[in-house]
């Protein structure tokens, strides 16, 4: 490539029967979670602490939540991981850990250690539409999903 930008080509993957590790429980994990909760057929949570919504998703069976420290031996039979910690060492070592067993990996705070990014999706039956910034302008990426959730809406009542 000459000098051009990088972009991420828009893949659309079937995650049917995969599993996601999650490393972390708090604010932006639980958000994560929530977006893959239809995607995936099991996310496990590894934190030692979780949010409110973590434990009332586990609670319900929707993930698997286990209230512990990360150990590499987590990530052994996961599909992707997404890693949501404030600790650099632990990020660190589950990116190192990741890329030698294969494994698709996201440091949510470290662009240059993502496999994939997180795009900001939209549903709306058979329609999945995700929207992506290339992490430069969360706001916009913001308003234009919502700009597409009322075009949806009102395409949707016109059908009806």
């Amino acid at each position: 490539m000459k000098n051009k930008e990088k972009k991420l080509f828009p893949l659309f993957v079937d995650l049917t029967g995969k599993k996601a590790v999650v490393v972390g429980a708090g604010k932006i994990a639980t958000r994560r979670v929530k977006t893959l909760l239809p995607f995936l057929g099991e996310i496990q949570v590894i934190a030692p602490k979780a949010s409110e919504e973590i434990l009332k998703l586990a609670e319900q069976g929707e993930v698997v939540y286990e209230q512990k420290c990360y150990d590499r031996e987590d990530l052994y039979d996961a599909h992707m991981v997404l890693a949501v910690t404030d600790d650099p060492k632990v990020n660190e070592d589950i990116y190192s850990a990741c890329k030698c067993l294969g494994i698709l990996v996201n440091i949510a705070n470290n662009q240059n250690k993502c496999d994939f990014h997180f795009p900001a999706v939209l549903e709306q039956g058979d329609i999945v539409i995700g929207i992506n910034g290339g992490g430069k302008d969360h706001k916009k990426v913001k308003q234009v999903r919502q700009e597409m959730e009322k075009a949806l809406k009102i395409s949707k009542e016109e059908a009806e």
